[in-house]
């Protein structure tokens, strides 16, 4: 579901402190989306381009994932048959696995993230 190794990578990259920054933009702007994705149809494959390319970046595997399959239908003229209720779900079961262990990798206002 998430490729830690990808969080450990970006970390590395970035360091803790432009890390914990990251996974808090990550968080606000993913979650605005997520909260209306689907309410814009037309605008479908677009906020489902921008979630898989957030996903991926932060290593949330399964749910950019499940963003590609749901872009490429809507990018086919397919958008009504994206099972948006799936994606939402997989985004919250997987932003869960994530933060059991988003402590590990970084420390938000000199406490480690919970």
């Amino acid at each position: 579901m998430i490729d830690w190794e990808r969080v450990a990578e970006l970390r590395d990259e970035i360091g803790e402190e432009g890390f914990a920054e990251v996974l808090e933009l990550f968080l606000d702007e993913v979650e605005a989306v997520v909260a209306r994705l689907g309410a814009k149809p037309e605008r479908l494959e677009d906020e489902l381009h921008f979630l898989k390319g957030s996903a991926w970046n932060l290593g949330f595997a399964a749910f950019g994932a499940a963003c590609q399959d749901g872009e490429r239908m809507a990018a086919a003229g397919s958008g009504a048959a994206v099972n948006v209720q799936s994606v939402v779900a997989n985004y919250a079961s997987s932003k869960a696995a994530f933060m059991a262990r988003a402590r590990e990798f970084c420390t938000v206002g000199g406490s480690r993230v919970a």
